[in-house]
């Protein structure tokens, strides 16, 4: 089960409480899932008895007890813990879960976690004359627009070099009307920086990826190739994960996200007889975690204005990566097996997310590094 598919579900028990007359609420739009935070348990935790508990006239951990048992029953979920005033913390079907959530990003390719299309909201987003605030604000409203927001930027200047190297766009330069205020203003670069000395890629990460609050470093460190740098990391982490698939293809198999466990003949082993765990059920539980995550933080980065972190969650998602992907592929006399075609679709679904989110950010994803 993903994220995604979750929140439909907790949706769903809300709907079944109230036809059952447990609750007197109107069904909301959207439930909110997300890691559990501390003092929680499982896979998931929901806030939505808090949120319904005002109209529903009730305690918000009984509107939770009320919610537990239709969220217990959905296929895909196997327990469901309240903690704190009334947080429903999910735990899910790990290898099923797992599946699923590869298997979805796949469909959505380089646009998983992006909207459907337009959901009629329109921002304005207005930066002063600054370059480390335009391309924020480039960065900001690419994401706005993939979560199906109208998004005009304007800004106050905009040097010819910063579009031709950085490529920035704005739809209109000047000064905003007095109920226009400027809405887009980071901490600005060191006048002594020079970040389009770096090139756009390293040039748009040494001023995306520190928090807005924070003053950017535009130094060498963001183009030498070494774990310290983390754009290297991720874009090292997307040429792994591309090449998997290249080396997949000349030993004669594909991606495929598999049932989890695989035994006996299908292990790829001489002799058939090892057990071989694929990484859908429980190998790489941080990775999943990661790219299940990918959703929320998409929505929160674009609510937030905060391009800041989509690049950290990159981050993350290749440091979970990178010491999963040398499994990918069999070793030495193993043949392509289940467990290896469950592997490879987990390492397209990082090339995917790696990818998509380089570019919201404006940055290339290259095949080969």
């Amino acid at each position: 089960m993903t994220p995604v598919e979750l929140s439909r579900t907790v949706l769903h028990a809300v709907r079944r409480a109230v036809d059952a007359g447990e609750l007197s609420v109107a069904v909301p739009t959207r439930a909110v899932v997300a890691p559990p935070g501390p003092g929680g348990c499982g896979d998931y935790a929901t806030s939505i008895a808090l949120q319904l508990a005002r109209p529903a006239g009730q305690p918000p951990l009984k509107v939770a007890e009320v919610l537990r048992p239709h969220l217990l029953g959905a296929d895909g979920i196997t327990d469901v813990v309240l903690t704190g005033p009334g947080f429903l913390n999910i735990s899910l079907d790990r290898a099923a879960s797992g599946v699923g959530l590869v298997g979805e990003i796949l469909r959505w390719g380089e646009r998983y976690g992006c909207a459907d299309g337009p959901d009629g909201r329109v921002v304005q987003l207005h930066c002063p004359h600054d370059l480390r605030a335009v391309v924020v604000a480039d960065a900001a409203a690419r994401l706005l627009r993939s979560q199906g927001a109208l998004v005009r930027v304007t800004a106050e200047g905009v040097e010819p070099a910063w579009t031709s190297l950085l490529g920035v766009a704005v739809d209109a330069v000047g000064r905003a009307p007095a109920e226009l205020p400027v809405n887009v203003r980071p901490v600005p670069a060191p006048e002594s920086a020079d970040p389009m000395s770096l090139g756009r890629d390293a040039g748009r990460w040494a001023l995306l990826h520190p928090a807005p609050h924070d003053r950017p470093r535009a130094d060498d460190q963001h183009l030498v190739q070494r774990e310290s740098n983390p754009l290297f990391r991720v874009r090292y982490a997307h040429a792994r994960a591309r090449a998997a698939t290249r080396n997949a293809a000349d030993l004669g198999f594909t991606a495929d996200p598999g049932p989890g466990p695989v035994t006996g003949s299908d292990t790829g082993t001489p002799n058939g007889t090892a057990t071989v765990t694929a990484p859908l059920a429980d190998a790489a539980p941080q990775l999943l975690a990661a790219l299940a995550d990918h959703p929320r933080v998409l929505a929160a980065a674009a609510d937030h204005r905060a391009p800041d972190r989509l690049a950290r969650h990159l981050v993350t998602v290749a440091d979970a990566a990178l010491p999963f992907l040398p499994t990918v592929l069999p070793r030495g006399g193993e043949k392509p097996s289940a467990a290896h075609r469950a592997r490879l679709a987990l390492a397209e679904a990082v090339g995917a997310v790696l990818a998509g989110g380089l570019d919201l950010l404006g940055i290339d994803a290259p095949d080969h590094l």
